[in-house]
C-alpha cells in the first residue's frame, strides 16, 4: 500500500499522535494546523454532529481523505457536562488544565461513588465530501478528586479507571486498547482500508 497523506481534522496534536498509534498502516497524517486550515465552528448537539462537521469541513478545504473526531468527558453528577463543551468547559480558549480545574471544581466535596463518568468519542471519515464511515466508542469511571498521572492529556489525569489508576497513568499502547477513541477508531478502519485500496486501485488502473 502507498503511503497516503490522511487529514486528522484537529488542531490538537495529542490527538494526531493517537491517531498515528491507532491506524494500523503508514500514513503522512497532518493537521488541520499543517495545512494552515481554520478549524469550523461546531455547532452541533452530540458528538457525531461536530465530527460529521468536521470532517466533511476539513475535506472540502484539503481534497484529503479526513478523519475526524469529536469526544469529551460526561459527568453523571453534572448531567452529562461538560460534554460537547469538554474542550471549552472553562471558556472558548481554556487550556486542559483550567478545564481540568474548574471541573474538580464543580464535583468539590462530592464522594468518589458520586462521581461516576465516561469518555466518549466520535470518529468520522470523510472524502469526496462524503461521509465514509462513523465509529462511537466509550470509557466508563469516576472522576478522581485531584491529578495523578504524566501521559496523555485533556482530562486523562483526573480520569479514575476500574483498576484504581488514571488514564494518565497508563503507558500508550494500554490505553489504545481501551480508550474510547481507539474503540470509535476500530470501527472506522475497515472502510478506511478499502477506500484507501479503491484510490490506489484507480490511481494505477
Amino acid at each position: 500500500m502507498n503511503r497516503r497523506r490522511i487529514l486528522i481534522a484537529t488542531t490538537n496534536r495529542g490527538k494526531a499522535q493517537e491517531f498515528a498509534e491507532l491506524l494500523p498502516f503508514d500514513a503522512e497524517l497532518l493537521t488541520l494546523r499543517d495545512l494552515g486550515i481554520d478549524p469550523p465552528d461546531e455547532p452541533g448537539a452530540t458528538f457525531v454532529e461536530n465530527a460529521t462537521i468536521k470532517a466533511l469541513a476539513g475535506n472540502a478545504a484539503s481534497g484529503l481523505i479526513t478523519i475526524a473526531d469529536d469526544s469529551g468527558i460526561c459527568v453523571d453528577a453534572l448531567v452529562g457536562a461538560p460534554g460537547i463543551r469538554s474542550a471549552r468547559f472553562a471558556g472558548e480558549d481554556a487550556t486542559d488544565a483550567l478545564n481540568r480545574h474548574l471541573l474538580l471544581q464543580r464535583l468539590d466535596g462530592l464522594p468518589l461513588d458520586q462521581r461516576a463518568a465516561h469518555f466518549e468519542a466520535a470518529i468520522v471519515v470523510a472524502y469526496n465530501n462524503v461521509v465514509v464511515s462513523i465509529g462511537i466508542g466509550r470509557t466508563d469511571g469516576r472522576i478522581n478528586p485531584y491529578e495523578r498521572g504524566e501521559h496523555g492529556f485533556g482530562y486523562d489525569s483526573i480520569f479514575l479507571l476500574p483498576d484504581g489508576r488514571t488514564m494518565a497513568e497508563l503507558p500508550a499502547t494500554m490505553k489504545n486498547e481501551i480508550s474510547h477513541r481507539s474503540k470509535a477508531t476500530a470501527q472506522v478502519i475497515p472502510a478506511l482500508l478499502r477506500l484507501i485500496d479503491d484510490l490506489a486501485a484507480n490511481a494505477t488502473g
